[in-house]
């Protein structure tokens, strides 16, 4: 036990700040998973490509 303080203390506050940064960015990455998914709700067909001119 005695030795995981001291790692605890070396890199207990990276891994917290780690893991909140995360847990935010998992936050907008959801909101912009969900406003991708109602573009393709609310957007009408797709256009036709048109064919390369050479």
């Amino acid at each position: 036990m005695e030795q995981w303080i001291p790692l605890l203390g070396e890199y207990g506050f990276p891994a917290a700040v780690t893991f909140y940064l995360l847990h935010r960015v998992e936050k907008k990455l959801d909101r912009i998973n969900e406003s991708i998914l109602r573009q393709q709700h609310t957007l009408p067909e797709p256009v036709p490509r048109l064919e390369k001119q050479r």
